[in-house]
């Protein structure tokens, strides 16, 4: 889409916490009306729908429309961001597993400023799949580059975490 749809896009997200809970529909409908500007197979239609579902605390309707945008092609920076956000729903529904699945391939793509948030959304689905130990350890990796100090140290504790002793 264009540029001026994208800012009209984000400017509609800047105003997300105007709203009130109980004006969530009002923001979905701002997004949706975005949306019908957009043509009929766009993948961003879903997406950003998706978004604001996520966003007013419908995991449940918010998947389907990650899935779909996923599978309309959605790629890139806006296609990993669709895979963080559909995992951490699945997560919210009881499908953490599908999550684990969905994330994992995405720790070996090229590296972008989303990789944290890969690392701590993958985290959360292996917690709730009781999966704590390997959670632990990718955040502690995700978090040893920003520390002033210990980084060595703090790698070298994530990856015995799940590495077995010799």
């Amino acid at each position: 889409m264009n540029q001026g749809w994208e800012d009209r896009v984000a400017a509609a997200w800047t105003t997300f916490d105007d709203y009130a809970e109980q004006d969530a529909a009002d923001f979905r409908a701002v997004i949706d009306t975005l949306v019908a500007e957009l043509p009929a197979d766009s993948p961003l239609g879903p997406f950003e729908q998706a978004c604001a579902w996520d966003s007013t605390g419908h995991s449940d309707r918010a998947v389907p429309l990650y899935q779909e945008a996923l599978a309309r092609g959605l790629s890139g920076y806006q296609g990993r961001r669709a895979k963080i956000q559909l995992s951490s729903s699945l997560r919210n529904v009881g499908r953490a597993e599908e999550g684990v699945k969905l994330l994992t391939p995405e720790l070996d793509a090229p590296s972008d400023e989303l990789d944290d948030a890969i690392r701590a959304t993958l985290a959360l689905c292996l917690s709730s799949l009781g999966r704590d130990r390997e959670g632990l350890s990718l955040v502690l990796g995700a978090l040893a580059p920003h520390l002033p100090r210990y980084q060595r140290s703090m790698a070298n504790y994530a990856r015995a975490l799940v590495t077995p002793e010799e």
